[in-house]
């Protein structure tokens, strides 16, 4: 570079010739002219592109096999080694495998397509769902990662839950505009059945009635990403692995989801107070211009949820999301309407709550709960040991000492289930206290237990208080005088004589 450097500024400055230059210096004349054409020296450059005598006659199959990966399955698309093995084998290919790779780099990276940065106002947000692993109550299992970001602030709030389904993405939602303090003006989504039943153009969208209720509360905004250019909402995609690495790794050890996802909520929280480059504020202070822009919570709450409905089969077990849950055996055969949240599955009958189960997230699974079965029980004692609904049923000790006090009595174990049937009127804990008290007194049959548990479930008269009225407490009530009683029983005494 120094010669180079010398021989440009003396040749330039008319110190020397270009002839005498490369004399002096034992230079080319070529280079001496290329010096003073160019600041450095611009390095070998190829007139003409390199001959493939042996590839050049392969490239046109090479591009017809990688455009028809375009429309196979993404997972099942040709490699540069594939390639390289198909060229020989079915086309008598003799060159080497780098010729091949070489020229599939080129190709793909020739096809590649280029992005436009995107500018995003305040109080816009991105939805996506990803995936990871954790330790749930010992047992590793895969939860579904709601996300959303405000791409003004970069503000991220993220939630597991055990699927993706209609019940989680509602109530990612109500928990992100919470923690948002503010329900932002149009969010960007993907094109997933939970919210589209239909694409009906390049941006004509069917939406589904769970959808429309979430932003008919709301009141927000939607826009739907054209098909397969997830990059529109390309915020989201990236903070969706970052949620993964920074706050799942490594593998969360929980007791419940309620656990990760308080967990969550804070690293969501501490996550605000960076500040990313080219920003000149922190996450906290962008997401103050975000909820100025936002538009206000409602004042109603919204109810996560999925309605459908369904009928109990004769086993009195209604079938939801795989799942079957059983309902009081008067209400077998009949339509029941099914209200499921990420918790609890609510089973409906003409407007009236006939059971509650908490949600099972396993699949092909019986949820039972042995009090809808006491009342056909009680027609059929003789199964009562062999139903599969009272199986692992965890009572008290006190129960298995009363069927068998009364079973030696005679009363069998129909009188037995008349007991368990209570549980129909009153909760676990109060009856056993009843059962524990009638062993005591030695008062076993149904009906006397009734007895002592709606004794003890009534209230004690409350006193009358004279908090608030001062001008109760002149009043002075004299003692009663028993005697006077005495002279109104003689009058009465006389009289009848008469």
């Amino acid at each position: 570079m120094e010669l180079w450097t010398e021989v440009r500024r003396r040749v330039l400055t008319g110190e020397l010739s270009r002839r005498q230059a490369a004399e002096e210096y034992d230079l080319n004349y070529r280079t001496v002219a290329k010096a003073c054409e160019h600041v450095e020296p611009p390095g070998y450059r190829r007139t003409a592109p390199r001959k493939r005598p042996k590839m050049g006659a392969y490239l046109p199959r090479i591009a017809q096999i990688l455009e028809a990966d375009k429309r196979a399955p993404r997972k099942q698309r040709h490699t540069a080694k594939r390639i390289f093995e198909r060229l020989r084998d079915e086309q008598g290919y003799t060159g080497c495998y780098e010729s091949v790779k070489e020229a599939v780099r080129a190709y793909r990276q020739g096809a590649q397509e280029v992005f436009l940065p995107l500018s995003h106002p305040p109080g816009e947000a991105q939805v996506d769902f990803g995936y990871a692993y954790v330790d749930l109550a010992g047992e590793r299992v895969q939860v579904a990662l709601f996300v959303m970001t405000l791409p003004y602030s970069d503000a991220l709030f993220m939630q597991a839950f055990p699927r993706e389904c209609t019940e989680s993405f509602q109530e990612g939602h109500k928990r992100a505009f919470e923690f948002f303090g503010g329900v932002p003006g149009r969010i960007s989504y993907d094109n997933s059945k939970i919210a589209v039943t239909k694409v009906t153009g390049s941006r004509g969208r069917q939406l589904t009635r769970e959808f429309l209720r979430l932003e008919s509360h709301y009141l927000f905004a939607h826009h739907f990403c054209l098909v397969r250019r997830a990059n529109e909402k390309g915020k989201v995609e990236g903070l969706v692995g970052f949620g993964r690495r920074n706050f799942l790794v490594p593998v969360p050890q929980v007791d419940s989801l309620e656990e990760l996802n308080a967990e969550l909520a804070k690293r969501c929280e501490a996550d605000l107070d960076r500040t990313l480059r080219g920003k000149s504020q922190s996450k906290r202070e962008l997401l103050a211009e975000d909820q100025q822009a936002m538009l206000e919570l409602p004042k109603q709450s919204f109810d996560a949820r999925r309605v459908t409905q369904a009928s109990a089969c004769g086993l009195s077990l209604v079938r939801f999301d795989t799942n079957r849950y059983s309902v009081p055996v008067a209400h077998a055969r009949r339509p029941i309407t099914i209200v499921a949240t990420v918790d609890e599955v609510r089973l409906i009958d003409a407007g009236r709550l006939v059971a509650k189960h908490s949600r099972c997230w396993k699949r092909e699974q019986d949820v039972y709960d042995p009090v809808h079965y006491l009342a056909l029980l009680e027609k059929k004692p003789g199964g009562f040991d062999h139903a599969r609904p009272l199986e692992g049923w965890g009572l008290p000790g006190c129960f298995d000492e009363l069927r068998r006090l009364l079973e030696a009595d005679g009363l069998g174990t129909r009188e037995y289930i008349r007991v368990l049937r209570l549980l129909e009127r009153f909760e676990l804990k109060p009856l056993a206290d009843a059962v524990d008290y009638a062993l005591d007194i030695g008062v076993i049959d149904a009906d006397a237990i009734r007895v002592i548990a709606e004794h003890r479930r009534e209230e004690p008269v409350a006193l009358f208080s004279l908090d608030g009225r001062p001008h109760l407490r002149t009043v002075d009530v004299p003692a009663t005088d028993v005697s006077a009683y005495g002279s109104l029983l003689t009058a009465g005494l006389e009289g009848d004589a008469s």
